[in-house]
């Protein structure tokens, strides 16, 4: 998968407004067989997409035209608790959401969005519900902003994992960023 830094990003928005959305909700355990971190976004929250005859259910807000195309998903509080599967990260990349804006978040989940290059941003239900009514918004993640032509919203984040994704690195890359360090410290150890 290739890491696109976040810095300045503007995206549609779609408003799922639900607590405690967890990961079996956000993918069943029945598609967890694949052996990739790809390929996973046509089954995210498969129960409520889909109806039962496999069409598109049009009472789910990710389906209907209106919010075609969104990749900022804006939901309720406690987003991502349950197990602490991966592939819930996995899905919603798939599916094609970068930015999440919730009440909060599990903590696993919230790590598994930053190891997956998804920016998981907490806003309080005013800020959400204002964000929802908008068809775009931008983010600007170095200076920790949400904001519409009119309002704008600051967000926390660690400075850890902002660096991680404004410059749009994973973990090997991080590492990385050492190599010499390590090769020289490898060259005063016998092994």
């Amino acid at each position: 998968m290739e890491i696109k830094p976040i810095t300045t990003y503007t995206g549609k928005v779609v408003p799922l407004f639900n607590d405690n959305i967890d990961t079996d909700q956000i993918i069943p355990k029945a598609h967890l067989k694949r052996i990739s971190k790809t390929g996973f976004g046509p089954f995210a929250f498969d129960e409520w997409r889909y109806l039962d005859d496999g069409s598109d259910n049009p009472d789910f807000n990710p389906n209907k035209p209106e919010y075609q195309g969104a990749s900022i998903l804006i939901t309720g509080d406690n987003f991502g608790c349950g197990s602490s599967r991966e592939h819930a990260a996995w899905a919603l990349k798939d599916y094609g959401f970068d930015i999440i804006i919730a009440g909060g978040y599990s903590d696993i989940f919230y790590m598994n969005c930053t190891k997956n290059a998804m920016l998981p941003i907490v806003l309080d239900e005013p800020a959400r519900k204002y964000l929802a009514e908008a068809k775009e918004i931008t983010v600007d993640l170095p200076n920790q902003t949400v904001y519409t032509s009119e309002k704008s919203f600051h967000f926390d984040i660690d400075d850890t994992w902002k660096n991680k994704l404004v410059k749009g690195l994973d973990d090997i890359a991080i590492t990385l960023e050492y190599e010499e360090q390590i090769k020289s410290y490898e060259k005063t150890k016998t092994f």
